[in-house]
């Protein structure tokens, strides 16, 4: 299973919200390309950048953060926020991201996303199912997205769609343990997919039980930063 380190990037800096609400943002780091390097620095080989300002506005905010931890790191970056053209995309990967991840996009332009999984290729292009109450939401969570988290993963699966990464909402930035038995639930109708769990991670034992139910990966965030877990350990799990 894939360890992938999170920053979530507010006005230039590295932030967490709690359960997905913008007024309850923490800031940890005026810098987030001194977090992504002490990622790099632990051997930790991926990371999932989030522009929040852009997921909000519709509009890529933070490009400049994406292209100095690209230049700075050799780390393999997803990056989402505000990608909705095809121009976006092209931008996003000329600015050194690896993957392009979709969310709201996805939910609203799938015969788009699918014209770009042709383009690009099928390990270019992640997609990111956020839930609160098996419903899915856009724009940053605020938004009721309209469709259940299941018919979605359906969709996707129709349009040759592999790479997920599910986000329950509830669960993000509170440190109270993953979603274990929607991912199961996921994982049992869609054996084919490859899911990455989000939200929730506090313990070494929240990984170990991804990993057991089949988990591709886990996407972590507050509890690196509020030290829950190390990033000695985490690199540890990562060359397992």
């Amino acid at each position: 299973m894939q360890i992938i380190p999170a920053i979530d990037i507010i006005n230039g800096k590295c932030v967490r919200l709690t359960r997905g609400d913008f007024s309850k943002q923490k800031i940890y780091n005026n810098d987030p390309v001194e977090v992504a390097k002490s990622f790099a620095d632990a051997g930790l080989q991926r990371l999932h950048l989030v522009d929040l300002d852009g997921a909000k506005t519709g509009n890529i905010q933070n490009l400049a953060v994406l292209e100095a931890i690209a230049g700075s790191t050799r780390l393999v970056i997803d990056f989402s926020g505000g990608i909705k053209s095809i121009e976006d995309v092209s931008s996003v990967f000329n600015a050194g991201a690896a993957i392009v991840t979709l969310g709201s996009f996805a939910v609203k332009k799938p015969e788009i996303v699918e014209e770009w999984l042709i383009e690009f290729g099928a390990d270019k292009i992640l997609i990111g199912a956020d839930v609160l109450d098996s419903k899915i939401k856009t724009r940053g969570w605020l938004d009721d997205g309209g469709i259940g988290i299941f018919e979605f993963i359906n969709k996707l699966s129709a349009i040759g769609i592999k790479n997920i990464f599910c986000t329950d909402i509830s669960k993000d930035g509170a440190m109270e343990g993953p979603s274990v038995e929607l991912y199961k639930k996921i994982l049992s109708d869609y054996p084919v997919i490859n899911l990455t769990a989000s939200g929730g991670v506090n313990s070494i034992h929240d990984l170990t039980q991804l990993h057991e139910i089949g988990c591709a990966g886990a996407i972590i965030g507050k509890a690196i930063y509020e030290e829950k877990i190390t990033l000695q350990e985490l690199a540890g799990l990562n060359s397992d």
